[in-house]
């Protein structure tokens, strides 16, 4: 807080240091690759990341440009607007088995929409059964078989599935899906929780 009389020093210009190196690395481009698409030097480039030298408007336009990005977002706070696509690789994506490992269900939906709207691809060996109590009233399950051929069960009521077919169910009571053929089954499952 400033003293009366005394004026509030100036505010700190944006360090642009920590965004740019983001953004240089989220792209997999060097020092050397950024320095020739925005003609800036090398040197520069190293300064600004590591917040030793602030660029003038006319570095921060080329460099904006030469990334792809608004001027504003390299004076963000430091933090880069998130990328337009995230890839998960295959070994990111948590996998569940069921207890006597016949089933095995990948998780591919992102883990803050769990309860709302889930998906997974599913294998389940010859023998196998992903069994479920009820979830919670008016939700509902969506089975697409790939390859091999499952059974379905909800309540009282039972289906076979072949590869190609889909299969939408309550799943507000007791469930299953078994693989009763004599080869590996793979399906992608659609779980829609009740609100």
């Amino acid at each position: 807080m400033a003293r009366p009389g005394v004026p509030a020093p100036p505010p700190e210009p944006p360090r642009v240091g920590i965004t740019l190196q983001q953004l240089r690395q989220s792209q997999g481009l060097s020092l050397d690759e950024l320095s020739r698409k925005a003609g800036v030097s090398k040197s520069m480039l190293s300064q600004i990341e590591r917040n030793q030298a602030n660029p003038t408007v006319a570095v921060v336009w080329r460099l904006a440009t030469a990334l792809g990005v608004g001027v504003g977002e390299l004076l963000g706070d430091g933090r880069p607007a998130p990328p337009a696509i995230v890839t998960v690789p295959a070994h990111g994506t948590p996998t569940l088995k069921s207890p006597d490992g016949k089933c095995e269900l990948r998780i591919l939906g992102p883990i803050d929409l769990a309860g709302e709207f889930e998906w997974y691809e599913l294998t389940v060996q010859p023998g196998g059964a992903l069994e479920s109590e009820a979830h919670e009233p008016g939700s509902r399950e969506h089975l697409s078989v790939l390859a091999g051929t499952l059974e379905v069960s909800a309540g009282s009521d039972t289906s076979r599935l072949k590869a190609g077919e889909t299969a939408r169910y309550a799943v507000d009571l007791p469930h299953a899906i078994r693989n009763t053929g004599k080869t590996i089954a793979s399906a992608l499952l659609v779980v829609l929780h009740a609100a």
